[in-house]
């Protein structure tokens, strides 16, 4: 039996595949992966694509690259799937344990969302970034901005990255300070009055395997900009469950966080008792948080074409700059 640890990064690479418009190589793949937070390299990808090509799962294209054949798209949507459920929160603990950022010290390294979107748009990204952050309803105001000549991200042509801060930072935070947190539920929240009302939907971390926010991206409309505009609208949101034991102690880290500019809690709920709707288990409490890509759904609204990497990589807070 094939080492999990190496399936996970076959399943990993299938997925970049599927979700290139065209054959991509094995230079491609390891950036996008790098980006996503694995450390792997050019020439690991083609070892673990040359077992992809002896399953059948992989068709080469000369120079051009690759791309998944009938039946790599089916093992990947089916006979892949038991292993790909709890890959989402296994990320989230993996980034969160990487997470060295200190409130105190305004230093360390916090997990980040990549996008990446056209030059000409640069203005506006920045302008409805900074406001959907001051409004509260992104993790942090703080970004950075890789150009198209980056040494350190590889970027398409025409393009400009920037990192957001990810709500997978909490989970860090927290964890640094002893207390387990466990990913619930990524939902749709329905803000009224500039304030959390309830959750409209929610899909579970421990059922799916694709990141729950990334899911309502695709699937369901937000309306960020009205939320802006109106204080009445949907936002993406994030909702984590903590032991009871824990409650005061996760207040005081929150408002710690929150004082550094790391301001996206927006509620803890009471000790055994439904948060905005979100059920939560006996002996435990709901936080709720908000997704630090809502700034990016408010682009998106405005028909901006921009495309986004959830939970992807680490950054030093301190290289990160206030819009």
């Amino acid at each position: 039996m094939m080492d999990p640890q190496i399936e996970r990064k076959l399943i990993e690479i299938m997925r970049v595949i599927h979700e290139s418009d065209k054959p991509i190589g094995a230079r491609a793949i390891a950036d996008e992966l790098n980006n996503r937070g694995y450390d792997i390299g050019e020439r690991a990808v083609r070892y673990h694509l040359r077992i992809l090509d002896e399953r059948g799962f992989t068709r080469k294209h000369g120079y051009a690259g690759r791309t998944l054949t009938d039946l790599g798209e089916n093992e990947m949507n089916d006979a892949l799937i038991g292993d790909r459920f709890g890959f989402v929160i296994s990320r989230i603990e993996e980034m969160a344990f990487r997470t060295t950022y200190n409130p105190e010290t305004d230093k360390g390294d916090v997990v980040v969302n990549i996008s990446y979107f056209d030059k000409d748009d640069f203005e506006t990204v920045i302008e409805l970034i900074s406001y959907t952050a001051h409004a509260g309803y992104i993790i942090s105001p703080r970004v950075r901005i890789f150009e198209e000549d980056s040494l350190e991200m590889s970027l398409p042509p025409g393009k400009i990255g920037i990192a957001t801060v990810c709500s997978v930072t909490f989970d860090g935070l927290l964890l640094k300070a002893g207390i387990p947190v466990e990913p619930a539920y990524g939902g749709i929240l329905q803000i009224e009055n500039k304030k959390p009302a309830r959750f409209l939907d929610l899909i579970s971390y421990s059922g799916t395997s694709i990141d729950p926010i990334k899911i309502f991206m695709n699937r369901t409309p937000t309306s960020v900009l009205e939320v802006l505009e109106k204080g009445e609208g949907k936002i993406l949101a994030n909702m984590r469950q903590i032991n009871s034991s824990a409650y005061e102690m996760t207040g005081k880290i929150l408002k710690k966080a929150e004082k550094v500019g790391l301001a996206g809690c927006i509620t803890l709920g009471e000790i055994d008792e439904y948060l905005l709707g979100a059920p939560v288990e006996t002996g435990k409490f709901g936080a709720a948080v908000v997704g630090g890509i809502n700034g990016i759904c408010a682009l998106e609204e405005t028909g901006i074409e921009i495309e986004t990497n959830p939970i992807s990589t680490m950054l030093d807070y301190q290289t990160m700059k206030e819009i």
